[in-house]
Protein backbone atom coordinates (compact mmCIF):
# COMPACT_ATOMS: atom_id res chain seq x y z
CA UNK A 1 0.00 0.00 0.00
CA UNK A 2 2.65 2.33 0.59
CA UNK A 3 2.16 5.58 1.51
CA UNK A 4 -1.43 5.61 -1.02
CA UNK A 5 -4.17 4.95 0.85
CA UNK A 6 -6.74 2.41 -0.68
CA UNK A 7 -8.91 2.95 -4.11
CA UNK A 8 -12.81 2.56 -3.99
CA UNK A 9 -11.86 -0.08 -6.56
CA UNK A 10 -9.59 -2.16 -4.05
CA UNK A 11 -11.87 -2.29 -1.05
CA UNK A 12 -14.88 -3.22 -3.51
CA UNK A 13 -12.52 -5.62 -4.88
CA UNK A 14 -11.53 -7.00 -1.44
CA UNK A 15 -15.15 -7.60 -1.05
CA UNK A 16 -16.54 -9.23 -3.51
CA UNK A 17 -13.55 -11.33 -2.76
CA UNK A 18 -14.73 -12.02 0.42
CA UNK A 19 -17.95 -13.12 -1.35
CA UNK A 20 -16.79 -15.35 -3.08
CA UNK A 21 -14.47 -17.00 -0.56
CA UNK A 22 -17.69 -17.74 1.64
CA UNK A 23 -20.18 -18.99 -1.40
CA UNK A 24 -17.16 -21.47 -3.05
CA UNK A 25 -15.00 -22.53 0.45
CA UNK A 26 -15.08 -25.49 2.50
CA UNK A 27 -18.30 -26.55 3.83
CA UNK A 28 -17.82 -24.47 7.11
CA UNK A 29 -17.59 -21.25 4.54
CA UNK A 30 -20.07 -22.21 2.18
CA UNK A 31 -22.73 -22.13 5.09
CA UNK A 32 -21.25 -18.99 6.59
CA UNK A 33 -22.95 -15.44 6.75
CA UNK A 34 -21.33 -12.26 5.72
CA UNK A 35 -23.00 -9.33 7.45
CA UNK A 36 -24.80 -6.27 5.82
CA UNK A 37 -22.06 -4.49 7.97
CA UNK A 38 -19.67 -5.82 6.36
CA UNK A 39 -20.70 -5.00 2.97
CA UNK A 40 -21.75 -1.36 4.02
CA UNK A 41 -18.56 -0.97 5.62
CA UNK A 42 -16.96 -1.51 1.97
CA UNK A 43 -19.11 1.21 0.24
CA UNK A 44 -17.46 3.69 3.06
CA UNK A 45 -14.60 2.02 5.10
CA UNK A 46 -13.75 5.63 6.44
CA UNK A 47 -16.75 6.64 7.39
CA UNK A 48 -18.71 3.88 8.26
CA UNK A 49 -20.98 5.37 11.21
CA UNK A 50 -20.50 2.50 13.09
CA UNK A 51 -17.77 0.74 12.19
CA UNK A 52 -13.96 1.97 12.56
CA UNK A 53 -11.37 1.88 9.94
CA UNK A 54 -8.49 0.20 11.32
CA UNK A 55 -6.64 -1.24 8.56
CA UNK A 56 -3.34 0.70 9.41
CA UNK A 57 -3.76 0.02 12.78
CA UNK A 58 -0.15 -1.12 14.40
CA UNK A 59 3.49 -0.61 13.85
CA UNK A 60 4.36 0.47 10.72
CA UNK A 61 1.11 0.88 9.43
CA UNK A 62 0.31 -3.06 10.42
CA UNK A 63 3.23 -5.02 8.93
CA UNK A 64 3.26 -8.37 8.94
CA UNK A 65 7.17 -8.94 10.13
CA UNK A 66 9.08 -6.72 12.25
CA UNK A 67 12.43 -4.97 11.42
CA UNK A 68 15.20 -7.29 11.93
CA UNK A 69 18.48 -5.01 13.07
CA UNK A 70 21.61 -6.55 13.11
CA UNK A 71 23.29 -7.59 16.78
CA UNK A 72 25.76 -5.24 17.98
CA UNK A 73 25.79 -5.93 21.61
CA UNK A 74 25.58 -9.00 24.10
CA UNK A 75 24.51 -8.33 27.76
CA UNK A 76 27.23 -10.70 28.73
CA UNK A 77 29.87 -8.70 27.09
CA UNK A 78 28.68 -5.95 29.75
CA UNK A 79 28.82 -8.16 32.10
CA UNK A 80 25.70 -10.15 32.73
CA UNK A 81 25.54 -13.79 33.90
CA UNK A 82 22.28 -15.98 33.79
CA UNK A 83 22.78 -17.76 36.74
CA UNK A 84 19.36 -16.96 38.44
CA UNK A 85 21.46 -14.58 41.35
CA UNK A 86 23.91 -11.83 40.40
CA UNK A 87 22.05 -8.48 38.91
CA UNK A 88 21.88 -7.88 35.48
CA UNK A 89 19.99 -4.51 34.87
CA UNK A 90 23.65 -2.58 35.32
CA UNK A 91 24.85 -4.78 32.48
CA UNK A 92 21.25 -5.16 30.26
CA UNK A 93 21.17 -1.65 30.40
CA UNK A 94 24.65 -0.75 29.58
CA UNK A 95 24.17 -3.55 26.46
CA UNK A 96 21.21 -1.37 25.74
CA UNK A 97 22.72 1.67 25.87
CA UNK A 98 25.77 0.55 23.51
CA UNK A 99 23.25 -0.40 21.17
CA UNK A 100 21.92 3.20 21.24
CA UNK A 101 25.76 4.63 20.52
CA UNK A 102 25.63 2.51 17.74
CA UNK A 103 22.74 4.31 16.20
CA UNK A 104 20.54 1.34 16.95
CA UNK A 105 20.54 -2.40 16.68
CA UNK A 106 19.63 -5.28 18.39
CA UNK A 107 21.15 -5.77 22.67
CA UNK A 108 20.84 -9.98 22.92
CA UNK A 109 20.26 -12.00 25.74
CA UNK A 110 20.90 -15.59 26.15
CA UNK A 111 19.18 -18.42 27.33
CA UNK A 112 19.21 -18.64 31.30
CA UNK A 113 17.74 -16.47 34.15
CA UNK A 114 18.95 -12.90 34.38
CA UNK A 115 18.32 -11.72 37.83
CA UNK A 116 17.40 -7.75 37.73
CA UNK A 117 16.83 -5.28 40.60
CA UNK A 118 16.55 -2.38 38.44
CA UNK A 119 14.28 -1.25 35.82
CA UNK A 120 15.57 -2.12 32.10
CA UNK A 121 15.11 1.39 30.02
CA UNK A 122 15.24 1.34 26.70
CA UNK A 123 15.30 5.24 25.40
CA UNK A 124 17.25 4.74 22.20
CA UNK A 125 15.59 4.35 18.75
CA UNK A 126 16.12 1.03 16.44
CA UNK A 127 16.85 -0.52 19.65
CA UNK A 128 15.64 -4.27 19.93
CA UNK A 129 16.31 -6.17 23.75
CA UNK A 130 15.55 -9.40 22.30
CA UNK A 131 15.77 -12.70 23.94
CA UNK A 132 16.56 -16.51 22.74
CA UNK A 133 13.02 -17.18 23.16
CA UNK A 134 10.09 -16.76 25.59
CA UNK A 135 10.50 -20.13 26.61
CA UNK A 136 14.54 -20.18 26.97
CA UNK A 137 14.95 -16.64 28.17
CA UNK A 138 13.70 -15.09 31.60
CA UNK A 139 14.30 -12.07 33.26
CA UNK A 140 13.63 -12.29 37.37
CA UNK A 141 12.51 -9.08 38.40
CA UNK A 142 12.88 -8.34 42.66
CA UNK A 143 11.93 -5.20 42.90
CA UNK A 144 8.81 -2.95 42.38
CA UNK A 145 8.49 0.55 40.85
CA UNK A 146 7.96 1.74 44.24
CA UNK A 147 11.23 0.65 45.95
CA UNK A 148 13.14 1.51 42.87
CA UNK A 149 11.95 5.00 41.64
CA UNK A 150 9.41 6.06 44.71
CA UNK A 151 5.93 6.38 45.64
CA UNK A 152 3.69 7.64 42.62
CA UNK A 153 0.57 9.32 44.03
CA UNK A 154 -2.32 10.37 42.11
CA UNK A 155 -2.61 13.55 40.14
CA UNK A 156 -6.45 13.29 42.49
CA UNK A 157 -4.70 13.11 45.95
CA UNK A 158 -5.72 10.30 48.05
CA UNK A 159 -3.71 7.28 48.82
CA UNK A 160 -3.92 5.55 45.25
CA UNK A 161 -1.04 4.06 43.41
CA UNK A 162 -0.27 5.68 40.10
CA UNK A 163 2.08 2.63 39.58
CA UNK A 164 -1.75 0.48 39.06
CA UNK A 165 -2.08 2.11 36.02
CA UNK A 166 1.92 3.32 34.79
CA UNK A 167 5.53 2.20 34.88
CA UNK A 168 6.97 -1.35 33.40
CA UNK A 169 10.12 -2.65 35.00
CA UNK A 170 10.93 -3.27 31.44
CA UNK A 171 10.14 0.58 29.74
CA UNK A 172 10.05 2.04 26.80
CA UNK A 173 10.25 5.63 26.65
CA UNK A 174 12.15 8.28 25.14
CA UNK A 175 15.24 9.21 27.26
CA UNK A 176 14.36 12.60 28.00
CA UNK A 177 10.71 11.33 28.92
CA UNK A 178 12.12 9.19 31.47
CA UNK A 179 14.46 11.26 33.23
CA UNK A 180 11.48 14.06 33.49
CA UNK A 181 9.37 11.49 34.94
CA UNK A 182 11.56 10.23 37.77
CA UNK A 183 12.56 13.65 38.60
CA UNK A 184 8.60 14.75 38.94
CA UNK A 185 8.23 11.49 41.08
CA UNK A 186 10.75 12.00 43.41
CA UNK A 187 9.80 15.78 43.71
CA UNK A 188 6.20 14.29 44.63
CA UNK A 189 4.55 16.41 41.55
CA UNK A 190 2.19 14.96 39.00
CA UNK A 191 4.49 14.00 35.63
CA UNK A 192 2.06 13.92 32.96
CA UNK A 193 2.15 10.81 31.05
CA UNK A 194 0.77 12.30 27.12
CA UNK A 195 2.16 13.76 24.26
CA UNK A 196 3.28 17.23 25.37
CA UNK A 197 4.97 16.71 28.86
CA UNK A 198 4.46 17.84 32.61
CA UNK A 199 2.74 20.76 30.99
CA UNK A 200 0.39 20.78 28.41
CA UNK A 201 0.77 24.32 27.23
CA UNK A 202 5.12 23.46 26.53
CA UNK A 203 4.07 22.85 22.82
CA UNK A 204 5.16 24.66 19.78
CA UNK A 205 2.13 25.31 17.30
CA UNK A 206 3.11 24.39 13.77
CA UNK A 207 0.93 25.26 11.53
CA UNK A 208 -3.33 25.64 11.44
CA UNK A 209 -5.44 23.05 9.77
CA UNK A 210 -8.50 23.98 7.71
CA UNK A 211 -12.24 22.56 7.91
CA UNK A 212 -11.68 18.70 7.17
CA UNK A 213 -13.99 15.86 7.65
CA UNK A 214 -13.48 12.35 9.37
CA UNK A 215 -11.91 9.77 6.87
CA UNK A 216 -10.27 12.16 5.38
CA UNK A 217 -6.51 11.60 4.03
CA UNK A 218 -5.62 14.63 3.19
CA UNK A 219 -6.05 18.31 4.86
CA UNK A 220 -4.75 21.83 3.79
CA UNK A 221 -2.76 23.81 6.55
CA UNK A 222 -1.76 27.32 6.84
CA UNK A 223 1.80 27.14 6.57
CA UNK A 224 3.69 23.78 5.21
CA UNK A 225 6.92 25.26 5.83
CA UNK A 226 7.89 23.04 8.66
CA UNK A 227 6.33 20.19 7.55
CA UNK A 228 8.00 17.20 5.54
CA UNK A 229 7.17 13.45 4.26
CA UNK A 230 7.86 11.22 7.15
CA UNK A 231 7.76 13.84 9.94
CA UNK A 232 6.09 12.83 13.18
CA UNK A 233 3.44 15.43 14.26
CA UNK A 234 0.61 15.91 16.79
CA UNK A 235 -2.80 16.79 15.54
CA UNK A 236 -4.36 18.45 18.56
CA UNK A 237 -8.29 19.13 18.92
CA UNK A 238 -9.69 22.10 21.84
CA UNK A 239 -12.60 21.80 22.76
CA UNK A 240 -14.87 24.55 22.98
CA UNK A 241 -17.58 25.64 25.78
CA UNK A 242 -20.39 23.42 25.04
CA UNK A 243 -18.19 20.62 24.68
CA UNK A 244 -19.56 19.75 21.29
CA UNK A 245 -16.14 18.09 20.54
CA UNK A 246 -16.86 15.52 23.19
CA UNK A 247 -20.26 15.59 21.33
CA UNK A 248 -18.94 14.69 18.36
CA UNK A 249 -16.24 11.84 20.03
CA UNK A 250 -19.93 10.83 21.03
CA UNK A 251 -21.42 10.04 17.86
CA UNK A 252 -23.33 13.70 17.95
CA UNK A 253 -27.13 14.00 18.37
CA UNK A 254 -29.09 14.57 21.25
CA UNK A 255 -28.16 12.05 23.89
CA UNK A 256 -24.88 13.42 24.03
CA UNK A 257 -25.90 17.25 23.70
CA UNK A 258 -28.16 16.55 27.16
CA UNK A 259 -25.01 14.62 28.61
CA UNK A 260 -23.79 17.10 32.02
CA UNK A 261 -20.21 16.95 30.80
CA UNK A 262 -19.13 20.39 33.26
CA UNK A 263 -17.91 17.94 36.34
CA UNK A 264 -16.53 15.49 34.52
CA UNK A 265 -13.04 16.90 35.72
CA UNK A 266 -10.78 14.03 35.07
CA UNK A 267 -12.43 13.44 31.37
CA UNK A 268 -11.68 16.84 30.53
CA UNK A 269 -8.26 16.90 31.82
CA UNK A 270 -7.61 14.67 28.84
CA UNK A 271 -8.73 17.62 26.18
CA UNK A 272 -7.23 18.61 23.89
CA UNK A 273 -7.57 15.82 21.79
CA UNK A 274 -3.74 14.87 20.53
CA UNK A 275 -3.40 12.23 17.90
CA UNK A 276 0.35 11.48 16.51
CA UNK A 277 0.68 11.11 12.99
CA UNK A 278 3.05 10.59 10.56
CA UNK A 279 3.69 12.99 7.44
CA UNK A 280 3.26 10.98 4.19
CA UNK A 281 3.30 13.59 1.06
CA UNK A 282 3.12 17.49 1.10
CA UNK A 283 2.14 19.58 -1.88
CA UNK A 284 1.91 23.48 -1.29
CA UNK A 285 -0.33 23.32 1.51
CA UNK A 286 -1.96 20.38 1.30
CA UNK A 287 -0.46 17.24 3.45
CA UNK A 288 -1.32 13.98 3.12
CA UNK A 289 -1.33 11.41 6.30
CA UNK A 290 -0.47 8.00 6.54
CA UNK A 291 -3.87 7.11 7.92
CA UNK A 292 -7.20 9.08 7.63
CA UNK A 293 -8.32 11.87 10.15
CA UNK A 294 -10.01 10.34 13.35
CA UNK A 295 -12.43 12.80 13.83
CA UNK A 296 -13.42 16.11 12.37
CA UNK A 297 -11.84 19.11 11.89
CA UNK A 298 -13.94 22.17 12.70
CA UNK A 299 -13.02 26.17 13.31
CA UNK A 300 -14.10 25.74 17.16
CA UNK A 301 -11.90 23.15 17.89
CA UNK A 302 -8.53 25.22 16.47
CA UNK A 303 -7.27 22.26 14.81
CA UNK A 304 -3.28 22.47 14.49
CA UNK A 305 -0.58 20.12 14.26
CA UNK A 306 2.30 20.75 16.90
CA UNK A 307 5.58 20.01 18.30
CA UNK A 308 4.96 17.43 21.36
CA UNK A 309 7.52 15.49 23.65
CA UNK A 310 10.86 13.49 21.51
CA UNK A 311 9.29 9.92 20.77
CA UNK A 312 10.26 6.52 20.84
CA UNK A 313 10.53 4.97 17.47
CA UNK A 314 11.68 1.73 15.87
CA UNK A 315 12.73 0.12 19.10
CA UNK A 316 11.20 -3.38 20.68
CA UNK A 317 11.31 -5.87 23.34
CA UNK A 318 11.62 -9.99 21.57
CA UNK A 319 11.98 -13.08 22.93
CA UNK A 320 11.80 -13.06 26.71
CA UNK A 321 9.63 -13.61 29.74
CA UNK A 322 9.82 -11.37 32.53
CA UNK A 323 9.14 -13.10 36.11
CA UNK A 324 8.27 -10.81 39.34
CA UNK A 325 9.69 -12.50 42.77
CA UNK A 326 6.39 -14.11 43.73
CA UNK A 327 4.49 -11.75 46.17
CA UNK A 328 0.82 -11.50 46.91
CA UNK A 329 -1.96 -8.97 44.71
CA UNK A 330 -1.64 -5.63 46.19
CA UNK A 331 -5.26 -4.16 47.25
CA UNK A 332 -7.34 -2.29 44.12
CA UNK A 333 -5.31 1.20 43.39
CA UNK A 334 -2.35 0.12 45.79
CA UNK A 335 -0.05 -1.85 43.53
CA UNK A 336 3.08 -1.65 44.50
CA UNK A 337 4.68 -1.70 40.73
CA UNK A 338 5.44 -5.19 39.75
CA UNK A 339 4.35 -4.43 36.53
CA UNK A 340 5.54 -5.71 32.82
CA UNK A 341 6.21 -4.19 29.89
CA UNK A 342 4.99 -0.36 28.99
CA UNK A 343 5.25 0.88 25.96
CA UNK A 344 5.27 5.22 26.60
CA UNK A 345 5.62 7.88 23.89
CA UNK A 346 6.43 5.54 21.43
CA UNK A 347 5.72 5.36 17.80
CA UNK A 348 6.57 2.29 15.52
CA UNK A 349 7.64 0.40 18.66
CA UNK A 350 6.70 -3.27 19.37
CA UNK A 351 6.87 -6.37 21.30
CA UNK A 352 6.90 -9.61 20.40
CA UNK A 353 7.19 -13.48 22.19
CA UNK A 354 7.20 -11.72 25.58
CA UNK A 355 5.19 -13.18 28.54
CA UNK A 356 4.53 -11.84 32.23
CA UNK A 357 4.09 -13.83 35.15
CA UNK A 358 3.26 -12.52 39.08
CA UNK A 359 3.02 -8.86 38.12
CA UNK A 360 0.36 -6.28 39.36
CA UNK A 361 -0.21 -4.88 35.55
CA UNK A 362 0.81 -6.79 32.41
CA UNK A 363 1.25 -4.71 29.34
CA UNK A 364 1.04 -1.31 29.26
CA UNK A 365 0.58 1.76 26.37
CA UNK A 366 0.91 4.88 27.89
CA UNK A 367 0.31 7.64 25.16
CA UNK A 368 1.66 5.09 22.67
CA UNK A 369 0.80 4.93 19.32
CA UNK A 370 1.26 2.80 16.41
CA UNK A 371 2.63 -0.06 18.21
CA UNK A 372 2.31 -3.65 18.14
CA UNK A 373 1.85 -6.10 21.08
CA UNK A 374 1.98 -9.62 18.89
CA UNK A 375 2.26 -13.19 20.88
CA UNK A 376 2.22 -11.51 24.40
CA UNK A 377 0.80 -13.54 27.70
CA UNK A 378 -0.17 -12.61 30.92
CA UNK A 379 -0.11 -15.13 33.39
CA UNK A 380 0.66 -16.38 37.14
CA UNK A 381 -0.87 -15.18 40.72
CA UNK A 382 -3.30 -12.80 38.79
CA UNK A 383 -3.08 -9.25 37.97
CA UNK A 384 -5.09 -5.97 38.80
CA UNK A 385 -4.83 -5.03 34.42
CA UNK A 386 -3.38 -7.46 32.66
CA UNK A 387 -3.46 -4.85 29.47
CA UNK A 388 -3.92 -1.58 29.96
CA UNK A 389 -4.32 1.25 27.05
CA UNK A 390 -4.89 4.95 28.65
CA UNK A 391 -3.38 8.69 28.36
CA UNK A 392 -4.26 9.01 24.77
CA UNK A 393 -3.04 5.95 23.21
CA UNK A 394 -3.92 5.74 19.53
CA UNK A 395 -3.53 3.24 16.18
CA UNK A 396 -2.11 -0.07 18.46
CA UNK A 397 -2.42 -3.32 17.26
CA UNK A 398 -2.68 -6.20 20.33
CA UNK A 399 -2.77 -9.73 18.87
CA UNK A 400 -2.50 -13.17 19.43
CA UNK A 401 -2.74 -12.48 23.04
CA UNK A 402 -3.47 -14.69 25.91
CA UNK A 403 -4.35 -14.19 29.49
CA UNK A 404 -3.88 -17.11 31.87
CA UNK A 405 -6.37 -18.17 34.09
CA UNK A 406 -4.50 -17.33 37.52
CA UNK A 407 -2.78 -19.89 39.64
CA UNK A 408 -4.07 -18.88 42.91
CA UNK A 409 -7.51 -17.80 44.77
CA UNK A 410 -7.77 -13.16 44.08
CA UNK A 411 -6.98 -12.06 48.00
CA UNK A 412 -9.89 -10.28 49.27
CA UNK A 413 -10.15 -6.28 48.22
CA UNK A 414 -8.41 -6.80 44.66
CA UNK A 415 -10.07 -6.30 40.82
CA UNK A 416 -9.05 -7.67 37.80
CA UNK A 417 -10.27 -6.01 34.34
CA UNK A 418 -9.11 -7.27 31.27
CA UNK A 419 -8.23 -5.57 28.41
CA UNK A 420 -8.40 -2.01 29.30
CA UNK A 421 -9.14 1.11 27.18
CA UNK A 422 -9.47 4.93 28.68
CA UNK A 423 -8.63 8.60 28.23
CA UNK A 424 -10.24 9.46 24.87
CA UNK A 425 -7.75 6.48 23.16
CA UNK A 426 -9.15 5.57 19.83
CA UNK A 427 -8.48 2.87 17.01
CA UNK A 428 -6.82 0.40 18.26
CA UNK A 429 -7.30 -3.52 18.17
CA UNK A 430 -7.29 -6.45 20.20
CA UNK A 431 -7.26 -9.55 17.75
CA UNK A 432 -7.08 -13.34 18.07
CA UNK A 433 -7.26 -13.79 21.83
CA UNK A 434 -7.77 -16.27 24.42
CA UNK A 435 -8.45 -14.17 27.98
CA UNK A 436 -9.14 -17.57 30.56
CA UNK A 437 -10.19 -14.62 32.61
CA UNK A 438 -11.16 -10.87 32.46
CA UNK A 439 -13.58 -8.45 30.73
CA UNK A 440 -13.48 -6.18 27.87
CA UNK A 441 -12.70 -3.08 30.45
CA UNK A 442 -13.40 0.35 29.43
CA UNK A 443 -12.43 2.29 32.52
CA UNK A 444 -14.62 5.06 31.21
CA UNK A 445 -12.46 8.53 29.81
CA UNK A 446 -14.38 8.23 26.23
CA UNK A 447 -12.35 5.97 24.50
CA UNK A 448 -13.86 5.62 21.18
CA UNK A 449 -13.45 4.02 17.70
CA UNK A 450 -11.71 0.49 19.25
CA UNK A 451 -12.25 -2.56 17.68
CA UNK A 452 -11.99 -6.42 19.60
CA UNK A 453 -11.95 -9.26 17.21
CA UNK A 454 -11.71 -12.97 16.95
CA UNK A 455 -11.80 -13.65 20.84
CA UNK A 456 -12.12 -16.45 23.47
CA UNK A 457 -13.13 -14.84 26.53
CA UNK A 458 -14.25 -16.15 30.14
CA UNK A 459 -16.27 -12.90 31.02
CA UNK A 460 -15.28 -12.92 34.81
CA UNK A 461 -13.56 -9.58 35.18
CA UNK A 462 -15.36 -6.00 36.23
CA UNK A 463 -14.78 -2.55 34.07
CA UNK A 464 -13.10 0.13 36.06
CA UNK A 465 -12.96 4.40 36.53
CA UNK A 466 -14.43 7.15 37.98
CA UNK A 467 -17.66 8.48 37.38
CA UNK A 468 -15.66 11.84 36.74
CA UNK A 469 -14.06 10.60 33.79
CA UNK A 470 -16.97 10.32 32.23
CA UNK A 471 -18.93 7.89 29.91
CA UNK A 472 -17.86 4.44 29.41
CA UNK A 473 -17.98 4.64 25.72
CA UNK A 474 -17.79 7.00 22.88
CA UNK A 475 -19.06 5.84 19.45
CA UNK A 476 -17.30 3.49 16.65
CA UNK A 477 -17.06 0.68 19.12
CA UNK A 478 -16.64 -2.45 17.51
CA UNK A 479 -16.90 -5.84 18.54
CA UNK A 480 -16.52 -8.47 16.29
CA UNK A 481 -16.85 -12.16 16.36
CA UNK A 482 -16.51 -13.07 20.21
CA UNK A 483 -16.83 -16.32 22.13
CA UNK A 484 -17.78 -15.48 25.15
CA UNK A 485 -17.31 -19.21 27.18
CA UNK A 486 -19.79 -18.25 30.41
CA UNK A 487 -22.54 -16.71 28.95
CA UNK A 488 -21.93 -12.81 30.37
CA UNK A 489 -22.97 -10.35 28.01
CA UNK A 490 -21.39 -7.17 30.32
CA UNK A 491 -19.07 -5.14 27.95
CA UNK A 492 -19.39 -7.19 25.22
CA UNK A 493 -22.98 -7.11 23.91
CA UNK A 494 -22.85 -3.40 23.76
CA UNK A 495 -25.38 -2.31 21.77
CA UNK A 496 -27.47 -1.45 24.76
CA UNK A 497 -24.47 0.81 26.20
CA UNK A 498 -22.18 2.47 23.65
CA UNK A 499 -23.47 4.43 20.79
CA UNK A 500 -23.39 3.69 17.34
CA UNK A 501 -21.07 1.04 18.04
CA UNK A 502 -21.72 -2.52 16.43
CA UNK A 503 -21.82 -6.17 18.25
CA UNK A 504 -21.73 -8.65 15.82
CA UNK A 505 -21.37 -11.84 15.81
CA UNK A 506 -21.68 -12.90 19.98
CA UNK A 507 -22.99 -15.80 21.29
CA UNK A 508 -25.77 -16.06 23.24
CA UNK A 509 -25.20 -14.28 26.51
CA UNK A 510 -27.26 -12.47 29.56
CA UNK A 511 -26.79 -9.84 31.34
CA UNK A 512 -25.52 -10.42 35.35
CA UNK A 513 -22.77 -9.63 37.79
CA UNK A 514 -21.77 -6.28 36.77
CA UNK A 515 -24.97 -4.22 34.76
CA UNK A 516 -24.63 -0.48 33.52
CA UNK A 517 -27.19 1.68 31.76
CA UNK A 518 -26.40 3.53 29.02
CA UNK A 519 -24.55 7.16 29.63
CA UNK A 520 -26.69 8.84 26.67
CA UNK A 521 -30.38 8.79 26.88
CA UNK A 522 -32.56 8.33 23.60
CA UNK A 523 -31.60 6.18 20.57
CA UNK A 524 -28.47 4.52 20.30
CA UNK A 525 -27.63 3.58 16.92
CA UNK A 526 -26.38 0.74 17.88
CA UNK A 527 -26.31 -2.30 15.66
CA UNK A 528 -26.17 -5.73 16.29
CA UNK A 529 -26.31 -8.89 13.83
CA UNK A 530 -25.66 -12.06 13.88
CA UNK A 531 -26.49 -12.37 17.62
CA UNK A 532 -26.38 -15.20 18.67
CA UNK A 533 -23.70 -16.65 16.82
CA UNK A 534 -20.12 -17.00 16.05
CA UNK A 535 -18.82 -20.02 13.63
CA UNK A 536 -20.79 -18.30 10.57
CA UNK A 537 -19.64 -14.92 10.13
CA UNK A 538 -17.41 -14.15 7.57
CA UNK A 539 -15.16 -12.42 7.53
CA UNK A 540 -14.02 -13.80 11.43
CA UNK A 541 -11.53 -11.28 12.15
CA UNK A 542 -12.71 -7.79 11.32
CA UNK A 543 -8.54 -6.65 11.32
CA UNK A 544 -7.74 -9.00 9.06
CA UNK A 545 -10.14 -8.54 6.65
CA UNK A 546 -9.80 -4.57 6.40
CA UNK A 547 -5.67 -5.33 5.99
CA UNK A 548 -6.94 -7.44 3.24
CA UNK A 549 -8.77 -4.82 1.36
Amino acid sequence: MGNAHPTRRALLGGATAVALGAATGTARAATSEVPSLWREFTRTPFTHPQIPYVGRAGCLRGAARFPRRPAVADVRDHGAVGDGSTDCAPAINRAVAAAGRAGGGTATIPPGTFRIDDVIRIGYDNVVLRGAGSGRTTLYATKNLTELIGVYGSRYGGTKSAWSWAGGLVWLAPTARWDSLVAAIKAQAWPFEGWTGNKRDEWEPLTTVEPARQGDWTVKVADASHLHPGRLVLLRIADDPAHTLLQHMSGGGPGPAAYYWQDKTKLLSYVPYEWPVRIARVHGRTVTLERPLPLDLRPEWNPQLTTHVRELTGSAVEGLTLQAIPTPQSPHLLDKGYNGVVLQCAYDCWVDDVTVRDVDNGFGLVAASSCTLRRTRVGGRGEHHPYFCREGSHDNLIEDFTIEQRTVPAPDGTQLHGINVEGLSSHNVWSRGTMQMGTFDSHRGLPFANVRTDITVDNNGRHGGDANAGPLYGARFTHWNVRVTNGRAGLVKIDGLAPWSATVGVNEVTEFDQIDTPDFTGDLHSRLELYPTTDAIRPRNLYEAQRGL
